[in-house]
C-alpha cells in the first residue's frame, strides 16, 4: 500500500531469514565485538590490496547470510548490493563468484537502507522468493577514496567519524520467522549547502530529518510508536543536529534515538573522535544488535534510518557541497 508522498506499507510483508555481519579488528574490540559472526584480525582479509580486502569481506557476509537462512546460493533469486567505492568494485569483484543476479546500488553510507527497501518491494511484491540484501565498508580503502592514503599519515579533525571496516547481509523471503521488514519510507536528496568531507555527521543529519519527519508524516506515526529509532552514522555531531532539526518540525526523539556510529566503537577508548561512519556501520550494527534485539523480541518495533553523503572527489575538489539521503525501514518483531 503506498502511503503519503515517499512511504509504502507491505501487504505480505517479507521475513528476515537470515542476516550475518564481518568487522575487523578494531570494530571486534568494540562494545558490540562479541555479537559480531566474525572479527577478521587481517585487515587485508588474505586479499592483495585495500580493495581486495574489502572484496573478500563482502564474499564472506553473503556466505554467511546465505546458510544461517538455511538457503544455497542458487537459492537467490536477487542480490541487492552496494559499497562506497568507485563503479561498486567491492561489490562487483566479491560477489561475481555465486552466479547471481545482481542489482549494484550506491547510497553512500545509506546504501544498507535502499538494499533493504529494494529487496523488500521485490520479495513483497512477487518478483522474487529469496533476495539477499548487503553492502560493507573498509576504513583503509575508503580513505584512500574519498581522503588520503593511510600511509600520508594525516592528522583527523575531532569532527571526523572513523570508517567501519565490516558489513552485513540480510536474506528476505517468505517463509515466516521472527522479524520481517513491514514498510519503508524512500528518502530523497537533502543538501544544506554544508562542505566539510571531516564533518560526515553534519552534512547527513539533514537528510535524516527529512526523512524521519516524512515517515511520521506519511504513516500518522509519532516517535514513541517506535522501541528504537535508528540512524546509520552520524556520530555525535550528527545525533545532536538530527535531534534539534526534529524538535523544530514538532517531533522529540531524544528518549528513544540511537546512531548505529556511536554505538559500535568507544570514542575514547578507541580514539574514534566523533564516532563512525561507512555503509558497513549501520549494516554490520543491523545484522548483529538490532535483529538480535528484534528476533527475541525486546524490541518490537524499529525504523532504521541509514544515512549516506553522496559526494566523491572529484566534486569535493571542485568545491562543492555535499547533499545527504536516509531511508527509513520499519523492522518488527514476528511472533
Amino acid at each position: 500500500m503506498i502511503l503519503g508522498k515517499a512511504s509504502i506499507r507491505f501487504d505480505e510483508a517479507p521475513y528476515i531469514l537470515g542476516y550475518a555481519s564481518v568487522v575487523g579488528k578494531k570494530e571486534g574490540e568494540g562494545p558490540l565485538g562479541k555479537l559480531f559472526d566474525s572479527v577478521v584480525e587481517d585487515p587485508m582479509f588474505n586479499g592483495t590490496s585495500w580493495e581486495d580486502a574489502e572484496s573478500k569481506l563482502q564474499a564472506q557476509i553473503a556466505h554467511y547470510a546465505i546458510r544461517k537462512a538455511g538457503l544455497n546460493a542458487g537459492d537467490i533469486r536477487y542480490i541487492y548490493a552496494g559499497d562506497l567505492l568507485g563503479q561498486l568494485i567491492a561489490t562487483s569483484f566479491g560477489l561475481k563468484d555465486l552466479n547471481i543476479p545482481l542489482f549494484g546500488l550506491y547510497g553512500a553510507c545509506s546504501t544498507m537502507g535502499e538494499s533493504l527497501s529494494l529487496g523488500a518491494m521485490s520479495v513483497a511484491g512477487g518478483f522474487s522468493e529469496h533476495t539477499l540484501c548487503l553492502t560493507s565498508s573498509h576504513f583503509a580503502s575508503a580513505e584512500k577514496t574519498f581522503r588520503f592514503p593511510l600511509d600520508y599519515g594525516t592528522q583527523r579533525k575531532f569532527s571526523a567519524t572513523w570508517t567501519v571496516t565490516g558489513g552485513g547481509g540480510v536474506v528476505l523471503g517468505k517463509t515466516r520467522s521472527k522479524a520481517r521488514v513491514t514498510g519503508i519510507t524512500t528518502g530523497k536528496i537533502v543538501d544544506y549547502g554544508l562542505k566539510d568531507k571531516e564533518n560526515m555527521g553534519a552534512c547527513m543529519a539533514p537528510a535524516a530529518a527529512d526523512t524521519i519527519a516524512q515517515h511520521f508524516m506519511d504513516y500518522s506515526s509519532k516517535p514513541e510508536d517506535y522501541d528504537k529509532i535508528i540512524t546509520g552514522d552520524l556520530g555525535y555531531i550528527g545525533q545532536t543536529i538530527l535531534i534539534d532539526l526534529l524538535e523544530e518540525k514538532g517531533y522529540d526523539i531524544k528518549s528513544n534515538h540511537m546512531d548505529c556510529g556511536i554505538e559500535i566503537f568507544d570514542k575514547d577508548k578507541q580514539d574514534t573522535h566523533a564516532g563512525a561512519s561507512g555503509c558497513g556501520c549501520s549494516a554490520s550494527v543491523l545484522c548483529s544488535y538490532i535483529l538480535g534485539e528484534i528476533t527475541k523480541g525486546a524490541w518490537k518495533k524499529v525504523l532504521f534510518v541509514p544515512t549516506g553523503a553522496l559526494f566523491s572527489p572529484v566534486t569535493s575538489n571542485e568545491g562543492n557541497s555535499i547533499p545527504g539521503i536516509a531511508h527509513g525501514v520499519i523492522i518488527e518483531h514476528a511472533s
